[in-house]
């Protein structure tokens, strides 16, 4: 499943990310792409709010890789912006937590991962169209609780 949707500002990016978590299960890795400041820590927060983890808590680890946050499910927020290769991350133990767990990982600067991202992971990536304005197309796979996210981000269908 492919949806191309449309955030015209960061409460739209909020949304569309809370929505897209309702649908997440413990395991599932979600790989963001995009630019600097094109919108993944708010997308970041709003699965937090899906699983219960207050917006506030989570913040752009910056020097902090990994932050594990209590959730129901748990949620681990990766950012490798501070990594450069693959096998940097494998070495600090990445892999580890990408292969799975309890947790639903949600994973900044994905791109710099390569072949440590599961293949199938949910993949979001940001397109800066604006100002405030982001195109994020949302690559899951076709399960059936993908398709209640489907159905409910209907509003930000991208314009054609």
């Amino acid at each position: 499943m492919i949806l191309r949707l449309h955030s015209g500002s960061p409460d739209d990016t909020f949304e569309i990310a809370r929505l897209l978590g309702l649908s997440l299960a413990p395991g599932d890795v979600v790989a963001l792409t995009g630019d600097l400041g094109a919108g993944k820590t708010c997308f970041c927060k709003g699965i937090g709010a899906a699983l219960g983890i207050p917006p506030d808590r989570i913040v752009s680890p910056t020097f902090t890789i990994v932050t594990e946050h209590e959730g129901k499910p748990p949620l681990v927020h990766v950012d490798v912006y501070r990594i450069d290769t693959p096998g940097e991350a494998a070495g600090i133990g990445l892999d580890e937590t990408l292969a799975g767990s309890g947790a639903v990982c949600v994973v900044e600067w994905a791109e710099k991962l390569g072949e440590l991202l599961p293949t199938d992971c949910i993949r979001v990536t940001f397109t800066i169209s604006g100002d405030d304005s982001r195109e994020i197309e949302v690559s899951a796979p076709d399960l059936e609780r993908f398709s209640g996210f489907r159905d409910r981000s209907r509003r930000f269908s991208a314009r054609r």
